[in-house]
């Protein structure tokens, strides 16, 4: 049964505060967690505000529901070391505003009242046998890929803050990411290429960083060193779009810049190379990601 809860101004103006990304994601997670669409059309300050503001008073709505699956990605994972402070910060001031409203978080994206008993993690029910052990398998290489690129950052956590004795990982490069993208890629994928060389262009050619050929599909990664590198991403993609739609195996490219400290200031301008590109050499389709 819905539980249509109002939310105060106050912990709405505290949930916007800590909700970064362009507005593509931050759609995407206001979705998934139930909100109502399509999402407001203003100004990235106002749009969340409004959003929650809509679904505390829409009497279809489970408002708690909803605030959960928005929170549960900040509230549960710790970003890299030198964000961490500012995060634990930022995460007592959320769950200091949500006990002033009568609210609690626990762990998995569930916001209870105050004094309702801890809900316990979903137990998978065995009444009914399960046909596979395994993961559902996705319906497409898009949609596998898409789950995988999307929650980068949640399989960085446990080998960025592994027990105490073991070796931590960095993420701080693009061979980084992409070693962690191949390892996640190739249990669902038999036949992954990295590195394969494009066809010249313009007097040069570029390595790719994945290539899967039963797909025709090119995956390259991009990591946002400093704020002069964010500022050239978008003409470097553009130039590895034109490289890209020479190859004969690439029919789709998926662009992904992994930009952790929000230096790329318009992600939605990268937006605007996606969709099918032709040009004499040849025709790909692209899928921008910034994350």
């Amino acid at each position: 049964m819905a539980k249509n809860v109002h939310l105060s101004k106050a912990l709405i103006a505290a949930i916007a505060t800590i909700l970064r990304g362009s507005h593509a994601t931050l759609d995407d997670i206001f979705l998934k967690a139930g909100a109502p669409g399509p999402p407001p059309d203003l100004s990235h300050g106002r749009k969340w505000k409004e959003w929650l503001s809509i679904c505390a008073t829409n009497p279809e709505c489970d408002t708690l529901a909803i605030l959960g699956g928005v929170l549960e990605e900040f509230m549960d994972i710790e970003p890299n070391p030198e964000f961490v402070e500012k995060w634990k910060v930022d995460r007592e001031r959320v769950a200091r505003t949500l006990e002033e409203n009568g609210l609690r978080y626990y762990p998995g994206g569930r916001v209870i009242p105050s004094g309702e008993p801890q809900p316990a993690y979903p137990v998978a029910s065995h009444s009914v046998p399960t046909i596979s052990a395994g993961p559902r398998k996705p319906s497409s290489i898009d949609e596998l890929l898409l789950v995988l690129l999307k929650n980068l950052r949640r399989a960085m956590h446990p080998l960025s803050h592994r027990r105490k004795g073991a070796v931590l990982l960095t993420f701080s490069s693009e061979y980084d990411i992409q070693d962690l993208l191949h390892a996640l890629v190739r249990p669902w994928v038999s036949d992954v290429r990295p590195e394969e060389f494009t066809p010249s262009y313009a007097g040069s050619s570029t390595r790719m960083d994945f290539l899967l050929p039963a797909y025709k599909t090119v995956i390259e990664t991009k990591l946002v060193r400093d704020a002069a590198h964010a500022k050239r991403i978008g003409d470097e993609l553009i130039v590895d779009i034109d490289h890209y739609r020479k190859h004969p195996s690439c029919g789709i490219l998926w662009c992904v810049v992994y930009d952790p400290e929000h230096l790329v200031r318009n992600p939605e301008s990268l937006k605007d190379l996606e969709g099918s590109r032709t040009s004499k050499d040849g025709t790909v389709e692209v899928k921008v990601l910034v994350i």
